[in-house]
């Protein structure tokens, strides 16, 4: 017995990257997954690749009648919906004053506007299920000032007071809502470094490397299990220690 046997998952921007991994370690916890994602070709070879426990559906995160056919496909194709990982999101950097109006209204539409969507698509059907998990990723950059970082870092404090806010209204229907707040992890858009500029790029982080992929999904695992069912309401930072100082 897995740790999500018998859950039903839903992963946005699962079809490459991080989301990807965290839908290929949910499967092997013996959870359904719902893959979503705008790459529909590689969206769909994940899920076939996964096999029976995962479909695909492309989504839009912000649009609502895309939220509500992934909720709708959850239920049709597995019966249940006990958990969301709100994956999704876009990212770059630029200096604040350099920063133009329009880049950060998509910056919050992506990263903000589709997860509040999502905690409000799916809550209504966690109820029915008898409750279920909400896991946010933010960023560190939801937990500091970091410089060329004014779009990103605004749209990921938001996630952060999002999730606070929604574990509370959520509560009383045994939902439990809580951030994932990665520092750099190795394979990701965010972080393309060669291994050699580790060591002076690390040299102040506790743990002197990035993350993996791996490492990250194993934290969401335990948020979306049951082995965290008093845990809700709280940003968790995985980052090598990077923000200990």
């Amino acid at each position: 017995m897995g740790l999500l046997s018998g859950k039903c998952i839903v992963i946005t921007g699962a079809a490459q990257g991080m989301g990807a991994v965290h839908a290929e370690r949910c499967v092997a916890e013996g959870a359904s997954v719902v893959l979503t994602d705008l790459q529909a070709e590689a969206g769909r070879k994940l899920a076939s690749r996964l096999g029976d426990a995962a479909v695909f559906a492309e989504q839009d995160v912000t649009s609502e009648a895309d939220w509500d056919r992934v909720v709708a496909l959850a239920k049709e194709r597995f019966g249940r919906l006990d958990g969301l990982v709100n994956n999704a999101a876009i990212w770059w950097v630029t200096p604040l004053l350099d920063e133009r109006v329009d880049r950060l209204r998509k910056m919050l539409e992506v990263n903000v506007i589709g997860s509040f969507l999502g905690v409000q698509k799916v809550a209504p059907a966690m109820r029915d299920s008898g409750g279920g998990s909400i896991v946010n990723l933010s960023s560190i950059a939801g937990t500091r000032g970091i410089p060329e970082h004014g779009a990103y870092g605004t749209s990921k404090w938001a996630v952060r007071g999002l999730s606070k806010v929604a574990a509370k209204e959520l509560g009383a229907w045994n939902i439990r809502v809580n951030s994932v707040h990665p520092g750099a992890v190795e394979g990701t858009g965010m972080f393309l470094v060669p291994e050699s500029d580790y060591e002076t790029m690390f040299a102040e982080q506790p743990l002197r490397r990035p993350g993996s992929r791996e490492e990250i999904s194993g934290l969401v695992i335990f948020l979306l299990s049951d082995l965290s069912s008093y845990v809700t309401g709280h940003e968790h930072v995985i980052d090598g220690g990077r923000t200990v100082w």
